[in-house]
């Protein structure tokens, strides 16, 4: 297995999962008419714009030659500056056929690493708030609620919550 920084040629790929991972995540909570409008040719078109901008890095987990999943994150997008030192995932995607067995935590596990690298003290990320097989998730990556909240709409009004990931440094790892 291994993870390696997404480039142009891997749109497609990134859209497929993105779109497949939406249906199969999605469904009965998002409506079908946006489910089954998601596009893989604008999906990729997307991604690769985000790629040539860089203003979030995608990180995508290899099988063998198959992508099977992939993380994007950058700096919080809601930054402040009671929050400058702020990252955020923005998206954990697999392969529906690779879910439940350890690919997300291994995707998650690399993230929170760079991020951590790059001088961020924590890690925001937004979820569906109905969306409880990604909230359990979550949590057990160390993530509680902070009382963030919005709503979008794809059809109908849907709640999003935030979640908040405060990062140790090496000192206080020490001291704990």
């Amino acid at each position: 297995m291994k993870i390696r920084r997404a480039i142009i040629t891997d749109a497609f790929c990134l859209a497929k999962i993105h779109v497949d991972s939406w249906r199969a995540a999605y469904r009965g909570l998002v409506p079908d008419t946006h489910l089954n409008s998601l596009d893989y040719n604008r999906r990729t078109e997307g991604f690769r714009k985000r790629i040539e901008a860089g203003d979030a890095e995608t990180y995508l987990l290899e099988q063998g030659c198959k992508i099977i999943g992939f993380v994007t994150f950058g700096i919080y997008r809601e930054n402040n500056t009671k929050q400058n030192n702020s990252g955020e995932i923005w998206g954990i995607y697999l392969d529906p056929d690779a879910w439940r067995k350890g690919y997300g935590t291994i995707l998650y596990k690399e993230a929170e690493k760079m991020l951590k690298e790059r001088g961020h003290t924590t890690i925001f990320l937004w979820v569906f708030a109905q969306n409880t097989r990604a909230r359990r998730f979550y949590e057990a990556m160390g993530f509680k609620t902070d009382g963030g909240s919005k709503t979008l709409n794809f059809g109908i009004p849907l709640a999003v919550i935030r979640y908040r990931k405060e990062l140790k440094n090496a000192e206080s790892a020490r001291r704990d």
